[in-house]
């Protein structure tokens, strides 16, 4: 029985939904973040408040939330020509995918999550990737992630288990998620401590929690929650 968990922890809403959703369920909760030039990287300071919140205000949680690490990549940044890690206006390529898209970000992070989990025992790797939202990221796709798991475990010649606790949600079910989790406590702590915005604006705050109001990412978490306000009413 896997009772250890590594959860890939951004600071946004689906990273920190995800993150309660494994400390209900582990014992052992590690947290692992990632540094890569993001345009955004005011969710680097975002996620080290909510860890700080959460053991203020769940104690239950607090009991199983371990260490947190943050891995260097701004090489990723180096390398990459995108929405995300320079000041470009975002918008859709060729290809039909939105130059947010950073090629094999996702690939990086779990490869070194799962060294990081080799090293510290912990058999099961969480992430808050989905097929639902309007990106169609490639890095994000279920089988994407089945072959990694798939990859991983081979090249590590030890089981490692990719859960996707988001895979089929869409935002508003996302947000549901996290009050089934945590209540409205919980809600709140999203909305008021966890970044999504592309742009890394926290200056304007909204019913749904801090950002521009307008990218992409601002439009898809602002939806989400009227449709969960909507459906719970």
């Amino acid at each position: 029985m896997h009772t250890k968990a590594l959860v890939l922890f951004s600071g946004g809403q689906d990273s920190t939904t995800c993150l309660a959703w494994a400390l209900e369920r582990y014992e052992h909760v590690e947290t692992i973040g990632f540094d890569y030039g993001q345009r955004h990287r005011i969710e680097l300071e975002c996620r080290l408040n909510i860890l700080q919140e959460i053991r203020n205000r769940f104690p239950n949680w607090a009991k199983r939330l371990g260490e947190d690490h943050v891995l260097d990549l701004k090489l990723l940044g180096q390398i990459s020509d995108t929405a995300m890690t320079a000041e470009t206006t975002i918008e859709f390529e060729k290809n039909g995918l939105p130059n947010t898209f950073v090629p094999g970000r996702n690939l990086l992070f779990l490869t070194f999550a799962a060294t990081i989990a080799y090293r510290r025992d912990l058999t099961l790797l969480v992430g808050g990737m989905c097929e639902t939202d309007y990106s169609g990221y490639p890095d994000c796709r279920d089988n994407t992630l089945k072959a990694t798991q798939v990859a991983l475990s081979l090249g590590m010649d030890a089981p490692v288990i990719i859960e996707t606790p988001l895979m089929w949600l869409n935002k508003a079910q996302t947000w549901r998620l996290a009050e089934n989790l945590g209540g409205q406590d919980f809600v709140s702590l999203i909305q008021e401590e966890s970044h999504t915005c592309y742009l890394g604006t926290r200056q304007q705050k909204h019913e749904w929690g801090y950002g521009c109001g307008t990218c992409p990412a601002c439009e898809l978490r602002k939806t989400g929650y009227e449709q969960y306000i909507q459906e719970r009413d």
